[in-house]
């Protein structure tokens, strides 16, 4: 299914590193000549309330007054913006609700789209929760954006990697991301293991045929953990091999193992090495 309809969420500081991987984002929508809709949230704070008599001189706006206000609004202007450089369709809403509604609230609109673009922090907490609550609760893929790589990010993708497990996961992954793999020059299919199993390697060649099928001309190899984690040697394997993009199913193991011990997913959400989209 080709992607026409993509969802950005807006949340946090205006950094410079978010500011350009808004842009970023927008420029993917571009490449894919699809619609883009943003949606800004802030925390609605309760402040609790001063008592003031008749006599009291009327209080000084403090330093943080306006701050949230303004920091959504650069959010937005940073997308508005980007989205009348690039001239693509697009439509931006904002909002306030308590801190706990704002991700369930993402997952929600992100199901009205074929694809969510996330500007990812490294090791943010905050963009965790949101990546995860998406993948269990939107039903659509996530394609994130890391913000300290942004500089030499592509928009468009010609080196792609598929981190092929065999399960359920990695299939839907695959089959969401079809309009990037038959876009792309290079596909490569990369399974982490250190016991190349006949069933392994099986399973390897029949993602390569059935790839084909799409006019997608894969190839397939294993690549030995050496003892680091699987999302470690992902990374790794990325970045030196200059992909692009790296498709890839998420949580194989209980997302609360994962929170727990740590997980494929958990390595990579934490600090993707380039692009990185996501199927649950």
């Amino acid at each position: 299914m080709p992607i026409k309809d993509v969802f950005l969420p807006l949340v946090g500081q205006p950094r410079e590193p978010t500011l350009a991987a808004i842009e970023k984002c927008v420029a993917v929508a571009a490449d894919l000549g699809a619609r883009i809709t943003a949606l800004a949230l802030e925390e609605d704070v309760f402040a609790r309330p001063k008592a003031v008599f008749p006599d009291d001189p009327e209080p000084a706006a403090g330093p943080n007054a306006g701050r949230e206000i303004d920091e959504l609004q650069q959010l937005l202007n940073a997308f508005n913006n980007a989205a009348s450089r690039a001239g693509i369709r697009a439509q931006s809403r904002s909002g306030k609700m308590p801190a706990e509604q704002i991700a369930p609230t993402l997952a929600e609109y992100a199901r009205f789209s074929d694809l969510a673009l996330i500007p990812v922090k490294p090791h943010d907490s905050r963009t965790e929760t949101i990546i995860e609550t998406l993948l269990f609760e939107s039903g659509r893929p996530l394609l994130l954006c890391p913000e300290h790589l942004v500089p030499g990010l592509r928009p468009d993708f010609e080196n792609v990697m598929i981190a092929w497990d065999r399960s359920a996961r990695a299939a839907r992954a695959v089959g969401d991301a079809l309009p990037f793999l038959q876009a792309a020059a290079s596909v490569r299919i990369i399974t982490v293991t250190d016991d190349k199993t006949e069933a392994i390697m099986q399973s390897g060649m029949d993602l390569v045929d059935h790839l084909g099928e799409h006019g997608v001309y894969a190839s397939f190899e294993t690549v030995n953990a050496g003892g680091s984690s699987i999302g470690k040697v992902l990374g790794s394997w990325a970045n030196s091999h200059e992909i692009d993009a790296i498709i890839m199913g998420a949580y194989h193991h209980s997302r609360l193992n994962e929170i727990v011990w740590g997980g494929v997913t958990k390595t990579v959400i934490g600090q993707p090495p380039c692009w990185v989209m996501m199927s649950h």
